[in-house]
């Protein structure tokens, strides 16, 4: 599978397994997750995202526990993880209201947790999850390069951040800010036309797009578009997620979709999208018909 380099020395496959809904499987036993990961890694998908906040604040430990069981795998894998969100359940069950939290204390606080529950001595990329209104960006940026000087964050980038966001924070960094996972989808074009992608392509960041599949709507999708997917899916060979997920792959901003599933047979078929080689023109039928209307 192609891989994007996002800093010198820190290559990501072109595909990211999601393990927001890791918790929610029936079965969370170090065995099956470790079928998933090897699911993924069979594919060429070695790269794993992760949040504190994921399974209220349990799907870091989930994924620990199988790393633990199975001590080479975390060799042949890049781990990605978010801090900044303080949801009221888990570790964080007396906080009075869901908040962000960008300080230097909970950034760290948030890293040494994610360590332990991981069972790993690194972090290959650490997000802040959400922009926050009450940041302090001096003290957010000097607390970013500080974990990567220290050798437990091997790269820093955001998550749902705006170009203005990216640029005020990383202006007081000495680190780059390596990504922004943004929602971006065939339900969600915005980031198409409102300049974002655009703004990352000039930086030649590798954008990770979450929800590339629309939060399953696009799977559940009746009409032109869901007939003209499973059209192109069927002359490629492949199923209609997989043509929603190479439509995002086709894009030259090097677009890294991020997948979750808990069904093994799915996470099997993920890589299929990216044997899908999808031409202009067939792109634009797929971005018409999301919007409902040809282009200008």
């Amino acid at each position: 599978m192609e891989r994007v380099t996002l800093a010198h020395d820190l290559t990501f496959s072109r595909l990211v397994y999601g393990m927001w809904r890791i918790g929610d499987d029936a079965d969370t036993s170090a065995r099956h997750v470790q079928a998933k990961i090897e699911a993924c890694l069979a594919q060429g998908i070695t790269t794993f995202d992760q949040a504190d906040i994921y399974g209220g604040y349990t799907a870091e430990a989930i994924l620990g526990d199988a790393l633990r069981a199975s001590p080479g795998l975390r060799d042949r894998m890049e781990i990605v993880t978010k801090c900044g969100i303080v949801a009221p359940v888990g570790r964080h069950a007396d906080a009075k209201a869901k908040h962000y939290d960008t300080s230097r204390a909970h950034i760290f606080a948030a890293v040494e947790h994610s360590l332990r529950d991981l069972a790993t001595d690194r972090i290959d990329l650490l997000l802040i999850h959400r922009p926050d209104p009450m940041m302090d960006h001096e003290e957010t940026g000097q607390a970013l390069d500080d974990l990567v000087a220290s050798g437990k964050v091997r790269a820093v980038g955001v998550s749902n951040f705006r170009p203005w966001d990216v640029e005020l924070l990383e202006s007081l960094m000495s680190e780059s800010l390596v990504t922004n996972q943004i929602e971006i989808s065939l339900a969600r074009l915005a980031p198409f036309t409102d300049g974002d992608l655009a703004f990352h392509q000039r930086r030649q960041d590798a954008v990770m797009a979450w929800s590339p599949l629309g939060g399953g709507s696009l799977m559940a999708e009746k009409g032109h578009l869901a007939d003209l997917l499973d059209e192109m899916a069927l002359h490629h060979g492949v199923d209609r997620a997989a043509m929603a997920v190479a439509f995002l792959l086709a894009h030259p901003a090097k677009i890294l979709p991020v997948l979750g599933t808990n069904s093994l047979g799915r996470i099997a078929q993920i890589g299929a999208a990216a044997g899908v080689t999808l031409g202009r023109q067939d792109w634009f039928r797929l971005y018409e018909a999301a919007l409902g209307h040809e282009v200008a």
